[in-house]
């Protein structure tokens, strides 16, 4: 039996806890771990996995049901390598590269785009928005790396979580640009608050035997956007962190998102509105839900959106 590790929060003074979740959803305490957060965790890694690999879940406390917020709220970096699936690529126009190049990455802004499941993405509040999702597997750093080889990447892993790269379309071009090589802004196209739902939980490496074994769907209102497998992508998830980390030293807490596949909104003009429901879920590592919510109309509303 798989579970994954959750940051719930409580009533306490820090506002959150880490715990234990089952496949059925049921939330566990983790009385050892009680005061430290999910990064505290991460940072211990090598001396954390070890009790994980023997804890005997039947015998910790089970939870009411308990709200939970992104497993790691504050990530150090959430590193995204772009254009990673081959069908993706098809669908935007592109021909199937021969041979594959390296990954291409940007970056998210950790400490606002990320949220956790259940909380609200904010629509940005101005005309022509393009927002768009994209349902990705992120890997989650348990020990400091840099320049490693493929064959190095599991030894540096934590576990696996959910990420919904969410986009601003409208974004990406920039008809105001300096020169042509300014003509792309990954950073307006992708860092947006909220823009990045992660979650619900980290499963432990240990438990995912195979990470190019994975099937990933997306449903927008319950109707299946994209519908694929991690099999498709053009650079591996291992090759993927390998080739982040000969860019930039990664650090406990870090999350790698690997790419999205095929399915997303912007071929057919589909894009997210308020009131929609997005719901990923990757085998064995659970399901992320998202509601969408109108920026504008949150705020008139005073409605809590994140």
């Amino acid at each position: 039996m798989t579970w994954s590790l959750v940051t719930h929060r409580t009533d306490g003074p820090d506002g959150i806890a880490v715990g234990l979740r089952e496949p059925d959803g049921t939330v566990r305490a983790l009385p050892r771990y009680a005061g430290r957060t999910m990064l505290d965790l991460l940072d211990d890694w090598d001396t954390v996995v070890t009790e994980l690999r023997t804890i005997e879940v039947g015998a910790l406390p089970v939870l009411g049901d308990v709200p939970l917020a992104a497993p790691i709220r504050f990530p150090r970096k959430v590193v995204c390598a772009g254009a990673n699936y081959f069908a993706h690529l098809a669908e935007m126009g592109v021909e199937r590269p021969d041979p594959v190049g390296a990954p291409y990455f940007f970056l998210k802004p950790p400490t606002t785009t990320v949220i956790g499941p259940d909380d609200a993405v904010v629509l940005p509040d101005r005309p022509g928005r393009r927002i768009d999702w994209e349902a990705e597997l992120g890997l989650v750093i348990g020990r400091r790396a840099r320049d490693l080889d493929e064959a190095e990447v599991a030894g540096h892993l934590a576990g696996y979580t959910i990420v919904n790269d969410v986009s601003a379309r409208d974004r990406l071009g920039r008809s105001d640009a300096v020169a042509p090589p300014f003509g792309f802004d990954w950073t307006s196209a992708k860092g947006e608050d909220t823009f990045c739902p992660t979650g619900p939980g980290i499963t432990p490496a240990f438990f995912v035997r195979d990470p190019q074994d994975l099937h990933i769907t997306l449903t927008v209102n319950g109707v299946v956007k994209q519908d694929s497998g991690t099999a498709d992508m053009m650079n591996g998830a291992f090759a993927v962190v390998a080739a982040a980390s000969r860019i930039m030293t990664l650090e406990p807490g870090d999350i790698v998102a690997t790419g999205s596949p095929a399915g997303v909104g912007a071929p057919r003009g589909e894009y997210l509105a308020h009131g929609d429901e997005m719901v990923v879920d990757i085998s064995g590592l659970g399901r992320l839900r998202n509601p969408v919510v109108d920026g504008a109309l949150a705020v008139a509303s005073g409605r809590k959106i994140a």
